[in-house]
Parts: C-alpha cells; sequence; structure tokens
C-alpha cells in the first residue's frame, strides 16, 4: 500500500504534533506517523508546560497559531508565573499539566484536522526519490511525500541506562527507533550523541505532606495561550522539600557505579538540566538541594520528583529518597533512568531547521545537537518549526519571510551563509529581550 502525501512528519511527539498541525492548517496534505498513537503527546518527563525562557517559548508557539498553549490551558492543575519578583523581560508562565489528559487532548485535536492524517507505524527505511522522499515502514506500507519532518526525539538509537543495567529503548517501555538513525546517517548527516534523564515516581499516598512545603498555585493565575478565552484555575498543589547532607552522602557511595561517572555514557547532557549527581559532584559545597514534588495528574496517583533526575541504580536511589524526612515511607512507583540518543548536528541545518545538504528534510524537536538544551530543546525547535513551514517551497511567502528576525532582516547576513562553529554541547535559550516582554506582558493583563 502506499500513501502519497505532501508532509510527512516523524514522530508524535510535542514537535512533531506542532509541525503537522501547522503543515496541516497550511492546506498541505499532511501524515503523521508514529509508533504508537496513544503516545502522541505523551510527556516522558516533567509534567509542566513553560518555565523561565520556556514559557516565552510557548507563548511564541501560540502566536504562530501552534496547539500547545491551548493545551496547556485545558489540561493544567496548577498555574503560575514565575520570576515576577524581577522584570517583565524574565517573566515566565509554568502550568503544571494532567500529563493523560494532555495526551488525550493533543490526539483528538490532531484527529478533527483538516488535511492531517495519523498512521501508527515504524518507519524502516529514509530514501530520497526525485524531488521527494520515499520511506517504506516496518508493515510494509510506504509512504511517498514532498516534504520530510523527523521529530523522533529521544527515541532514535534510544540506550536507557540505570546504574549498571543498559537496555534499547526512547522511554521506558517502549522501543527505540533504530532505523530513523541509519536512514539519516546513509544520508551523510552527521551525527552525534545527547543524553538526558528523569527523576522517579512516587505514590501520593506514600508521602507524609505534613512535613513538605506547600507550593499553591497563583491567586489569579494566568492562561499559557494569548487565545484561551475561559479563566483557568488551579485544580492541585505542588509541594517542596530538600535534600540533606545525608542524602548527598548516600549519593555520592554510588558514583563508582552510574553510567554518567563510569564512561558508559559517551552522550552530552544539557547543561541547565542537571542529575542529582551532577549537581552532587558539582557543587560539592552545598549540603542541600530544594526538590518539587509534582501531580502528574487528577485521576492517578504518581507524584513526580523534580529535581532528583538519576541514572543511580535503583537501590541508591531508593535510599536517598528515604534520607528526606518526608519520603521516609515512600513508595517508588518508578525510578529513575537516562537516555541516550542520536541527534543530527545543528550545523546541518539552516536557520529554518531544513537540511543543507537535502532540501525537503527537516529536524526538530531534541533531534538535533547543539540548539539548545533538553526541554529547552523542544521548546526552541516547536518555535521554529511553525516558522520553518514544510513545504516552503509552494508556499506564497518566500525565504526571507520565514527566517528568525534578526537574518530576516539582513538576508546577506543569514546564518546559513556565515561559518558555522563547532559545537560541544547543547546551548541554553536566554529570555526574551525586555522590550517584547513587557509589550507582552501588558497585552496579557489587557486580555
Amino acid at each position: 500500500m502506499k500513501h502519497t502525501c505532501t508532509v510527512c512528519v516523524v514522530g508524535g511527539g510535542h514537535a512533531g504534533i506542532e509541525a503537522a498541525a501547522a503543515a496541516a492548517r497550511m492546506g498541505c496534505e499532511t501524515l503523521l506517523v508514529t509508533q504508537s498513537l496513544d503516545a502522541i503527546g505523551r510527556m516522558s518527563c516533567n509534567p509542566a508546560i513553560g518555565g523561565v525562557a520556556k514559557g516565552q517559548l510557548v507563548r511564541e508557539i501560540d502566536a504562530l497559531g501552534g496547539l500547545m498553549g491551548l493545551a496547556a490551558d485545558a489540561c493544567g492543575i496548577h498555574f503560575r508565573m514565575l520570576n515576577t519578583s524581577r522584570g517583565a523581560a524574565v517573566w515566565g508562565p509554568r502550568a503544571q499539566q494532567d500529563m493523560d489528559a494532555y495526551s488525550r487532548w493533543m490526539r483528538a485535536r490532531l484527529e478533527a484536522t483538516p488535511h492531517l492524517e495519523l498512521w501508527e507505524g515504524e518507519v524502516g527505511q529514509i530514501l530520497s526519490e526525485g524531488d521527494g522522499w520515499r520511506l517504506p515502514l516496518e508493515d510494509g506500507r510506504e509512504i511517498l511525500c514532498r516534504s520530510l519532518v523527523v521529530t523522533t526525539g529521544t527515541f532514535a538509537g534510544g540506550l536507557l541506562y540505570r546504574g549498571e543495567e543498559r537496555w534499547d529503548g526512547g522511554r521506558i517501555g517502549e522501543a527505540p527507533a533504530k532505523a530513523i538513525s541509519r536512514g539519516l546517517a546513509a544520508l551523510g548527516l552527521t551525527l552525534r550523541r545527547l543524553k538526558t534523564g528523569t527523576p522517579s515516581r512516587l505514590r501520593r499516598g506514600s508521602i507524609d505532606w505534613s512535613l513538605t512545603q506547600a507550593q499553591p498555585g497563583d491567586d489569579e493565575p494566568w492562561p499559557v495561550s494569548f487565545r484561551t478565552a475561559q479563566p483557568v484555575r488551579n485544580q492541585a498543589l505542588c509541594h517542596i522539600v530538600r535534600t540533606s547532607a545525608r542524602t548527598h552522602e548516600l549519593l555520592r557511595e554510588g558514583f563508582a557505579r552510574s553510567p554518567l561517572f563510569t564512561g558508559k555514557i559517551v552522550g552530552a547532557g544539557p547543561r541547565y538540566c542537571p542529575s542529582i549527581e551532577d549537581k552532587v559532584s558539582r557543587f560539592p559545597e552545598r549540603d542541600s538541594h530544594q526538590l518539587f514534588l509534582e501531580p502528574e495528574g487528577l485521576e492517578n496517583d504518581r507524584i513526580y520528583v523534580n529535581g532528583f533526575s538519576s541514572s543511580l541504580p535503583a537501590e541508591v536511589q531508593d535510599a536517598a529518597l528515604r534520607s528526606i524526612p518526608a519520603l521516609a515511607n515512600c513508595e517508588v512507583i518508578r525510578y529513575g533512568y537516562a537516555v541516550e540518543y542520536d541527534a543530527v548536528d545543528a550545523t546541518e541545518l539552516h536557520p529554518t531547521l531544513e537540511s543543507r545538504r537535502h532540501p525537503g528534510l527537516f529536524l526538530a524537536g531534541q533531534r538535533h545537537f547543539g540548539l539548545r538544551g533538553s526541554r529547552r530543546a523542544r521548546l526552541g525547535s516547536r518555535s521554529q518549526c511553525c516558522i520553518a513551514r514544510p513545504g516552503t517551497s509552494a508556499a506564497p511567502l518566500g525565504p526571507r519571510h520565514l527566517l528568525p528576525r534578526g537574518d530576516a532582516r539582513r538576508p546577506d547576513r543569514a546564518a546559513s551563509s556565515r561559518p558555522l562553529p563547532a559545537l560541544h554541547q547543547p546551548r541554553r535559550v536566554p529570555p526574551a529581550p525586555a522590550r517584547r516582554q513587557r509589550r507582552g506582558a501588558a497585552d496579557a493583563r489587557g486580555a
């Protein structure tokens, strides 16, 4: 069976959702193919949208017609505007999500989008054919498309680590997409290894909440999206606990078994989202780190331990968690782990995220190395995924209108024409310029 479309998006995570929805809104016949339709929009790690810098990017996505802000408001359970004690330039909306509801909302929205079709399947090869692409799937079906957007995130060549354990996967319980890495390498693209991680999840009822510090949402919560008509409301509390010197001592005892320190993991990690063992190692003078206990939803009993991302052995994580008074009797649903995966070097891409070597091939989300780190990588790419506009060669607007602001003003100085430096680690996305953020804050108040 052969299926022909204008745009094919591979991957159903955050970047893939925005890319597919943007292409369909343009009127392009679009196909999104992912390993599991049930996993569309599934939050692998932090069950929140936004934050400092990230929240500003979410609003840029929203201004471009993206779905993330609307979904965050519809499924949010705890809303805070961060950094309000400082200037408006660094304010950042953050919305804790019911992660199960978020995934269902995104799938339903995509299924109702005109010009967009969803397929469940795994891409077996990436073949350049004429002025387009041919994608044979593992089940024998075949896709022919003019533009291809690869947004496979941590699944391309994914390996999961916890202590001495190592196994294939893009996310725990889900198989990696090995063929994607082989296909991109066969096209001559430079692949690098990236690393990220996720913390333990705890059973809600096993925590002594009386020993935590409650962190309520804002009294008058701001919506994430400028297009949300109804007021948003807080439906849950987050809580704060702290590690201790004893916690750090227990963690250090496991360093010799950590894949981060034994050299098993070779990929670069995000500089501003370190694991708990990395924080203890890099800041030995500190005897305490703040952790946030965040609910993953209203209808499940999972608590996400924000700030305790780890790839240490399960028994080391367990002992360290129990050294915190509120967690002394905690029940761990799932221990943290690290994931290492293939990414394409960002120097392979134009500012629109189109491949320099292969016109019509776009890469977004965590699929490229060097633009930004961890969640910031995904968010920055989602913003640019809307700007990139898959299939732009058929669009009425020329490339000048699609470049980032500085390059659009001076196309002769566009990033694609400048020598590119070597990249050694993911980079941080800084807060937006003060003038633009103050204007955005004033607009939000007016709304």
